[in-house]
Parts: C-alpha cells; structure tokens; sequence
C-alpha cells in the first residue's frame, strides 16, 4: 500500500484547501481511527506512506501499527518540517537487511534547497526456499512546487541511485523494486514518462512543464544543462558515480590509472548531454484512465485540485520468451501484478463531499497491489 495520509500540521497551514469538509471530520482525533481502520482492512503486508508527523508517529502511528504486526522504519523530512515518510512491513513475511535514508537537502548544493527526502529498504521474504531473493521497496514525497521541475528531477535522480545502489545483486542484476511516493507529478508528464520509459531528453523542457501539474508556464526559464552539479556525484544514468578524480590526481598514471582517466573523461563529456536515463525497467500499478470512458483515476482531491501525482511503480523485469515456437513466456525474476485496488474519478469523489469526508481521512486514496515475487 502507498498511502499520504495528510500531516495534522500541513492541513491546518493549508486550511483555504479543506473549506468544503466539515469541521469535526477534519480533527487528527476523528482521521486517525479511520485511517487505522483502513490499514487493518487492506491488511497490506508493506505499507509505505507519506506526510507522517513525527509527533503523531511516536505517540499513536507507529505503536498502532506494532500492535498489527508491522516492524515501522521512518524517515523525516530535514529542516524544522515535522513530517516525513514510513514503510511498514509485516515482520512474519520479511527480515530487514538494510535501511536507506535519502536526504535531497544538500547545505553545498544551491539548487538542492528543499527538505523532502526518500527512503529505501532491502527486505528479504521468509519463506522456506533456498533463493536468497530479497526485494528493494522505495517511499518518497517529491517537492510540491509546479514551477521547479528541476529540483523534482533531481531528487528523483538522487532516489534512483541509491535505489540503484540498493538493489545492486552480486551478478550485477538489480533485485526485484517497487517504488511507492507521492511524485507531485501527473501522468504522461517528462518526470512521469522519464521513469516509466527509463529515458528523458530534456533539452528545451520548461521547468514548470516537468511535472505537468500546471498548463501555463509563462515567462519560465527552461532546464540548464546539465540540471543538477557533478559535485552531487550523480551521473546523468542516475548512478552514483566512482569518486575517480581524486585517485587519478594521487598516482603516477600506471595502466589502472591510465583507464581509470579514461573513464573520467567520458563521464565529463557525457555530463553535457541533454539526456538523463536509469536502468530499471518500471510499469505503474495503474493505468489512470478508467478503459471504458476514458475518464482519469485520481488520487488526490480537495478544493484546488482533483488529480493523480500518487504511484506504485515496480520491476516488470523484460518478458523472455522461449526460443520454441508455442512456449510460454516467463517473467525473470520480476514482479507480477496480480490485482490493485481500484481508484476514483473526480465525480465519483464530490458526490461524497470531495477529500477528507467521514470515511476517507485524507486528502489521497489508498493505493493497493497484490504482487507474485517470480523466484
């Protein structure tokens, strides 16, 4: 499950979104209880969810959620921001192997100025089988503001890589993902179509168009290239890169040195290019269209906006096919979908009086799937 149950605090600064709910549905002590009844209903076996505050988390959320079975990592955000992200895992199905924070404030880095972050867990399924597959899930909650698709860029890149590093198996294969998160990003927008496609060419691109949240991007200034520093250390594959500058410097350029220049190089050259790419191959849980009216899934509703900018994304590892003719085709080591939650329209929600009412105590849907992990 993937699930921004909207901080306390954040919904009182931002009260002018929240006119239309009545005031009594509105309180941490009547939204509580029902997002807990939710959780225990879905009966999720991770959860990954966002806009957690820290001091509900300590008192109610985390003690709640131990008490139904889940081992509770949380991330908050940096800066005096008292909400961060969770993910819960139902410790009878996984052991912890690690856990990942991902900080995208960097005090060195004036474009990273904003206190969101990620988190990333490695966990490894109990079963009796003698695979040690383990399975990497990600949570995060991208910046808000439409207008700076170059900070959501990279934050996403910064997410990527430690993924990447992660989820990195000793044949050098990546273990099964799934990355959960508020993206604040729409559907078909560049930031939704780079980690759907695994590329972006964004040369020319607005940075108010990157996450498609707004039409209009008067006057805006368009991506730099490229968007984010080398000193982040983050190629344009959203790879951490090998610290190779130093260590040339340091040796007197014998045969490992000579190459490791040369790589050094090509890193250089390749840092002007317009291009970014990662090397998962990811598909969306939802398909944000309902089939039959074309009409569009949100999952987020209140009295600015009706829109999807929530997501589960996971590894559809590439589909084999056997090189008879009539043999099946099998997933390698991928995750199957087999079934989701389903989500809403925009109508649908304001015949119940839009986000939070008395049974919904968010302002986001739930998002749910149901996964085969192919061993």
């Amino acid at each position: 499950m993937s699930y921004n149950i909207l901080s306390q605090d954040l919904l009182e600064d931002n009260s002018h979104l929240y006119r239309h709910c009545r005031r009594p549905v509105l309180h941490w002590s009547f939204r509580f209880p029902n997002i807990l009844k939710e959780i225990k209903h879905f009966d999720a076996d991770v959860l990954c969810l966002q806009e957690v505050q820290e001091d509900h988390y300590g008192t109610e959320i985390r003690p709640s959620l131990e008490s139904l079975g889940y081992h509770c990592e949380y991330k908050m955000r940096t800066g005096r921001k008292p909400d961060g992200c969770a993910i819960c895992f139902k410790h009878s199905k996984f052991s912890l192997l690690s856990v990942n924070p991902v900080e995208f404030y960097r005090p060195d880095i004036p474009l990273l100025d904003r206190d969101n972050i990620g988190l990333v867990l490695l966990l490894q399924p109990k079963i009796p089988c003698a695979s040690t597959s383990s399975i990497c899930v990600a949570n995060t909650h991208l910046l808000y503001n439409p207008r700076r698709g170059d900070i959501k860029l990279t934050q996403l890149a910064m997410l990527l890589a430690e993924i990447s590093s992660v989820a990195h198996q000793k044949d050098g294969s990546f273990c099964p993902v799934v990355m959960c998160g508020d993206f604040n990003s729409v559907p078909g927008s560049p930031l939704y179509s780079f980690i759907k496609e695994g590329k972006l060419n964004y040369e020319g691109l607005a940075i108010g168009k990157v996450s498609g949240q707004e039409q209009s991007s008067r006057g805006q200034r368009i991506l730099s290239m490229p968007i984010w520093p080398p000193n982040l250390g983050i190629s344009q594959s959203c790879v951490y890169e090998v610290q190779q500058v130093s260590k040339v410097e340091k040796t007197d350029g014998d045969v490992t040195q000579a190459q490791l220049g040369e790589t050094d190089v090509l890193v250089t050259a390749e840092k002007v290019s317009s291009h970014l790419q990662h090397h998962f191959s990811l598909s969306s849980v939802y398909s944000h269209y309902f089939p039959d009216t074309g009409i569009p899934e949100v999952t987020t509703c209140h009295s600015r906006s009706a829109i999807t900018v929530d997501y589960i994304f996971y590894s559809s590892e590439k589909e084999v096919t056997a090189e008879q003719p009539g043999a099946e085709t099998s997933l390698i080591g991928g995750l199957k979908l087999l079934g989701r939650l389903s989500l809403l329209t925009e109508q649908d929600l304001w015949t119940v009086n839009g986000l939070p009412n008395e049974n919904n105590s968010s302002d986001h849907l739930p998002l749910l799937a149901k996964f085969r992990l192919e061993l």
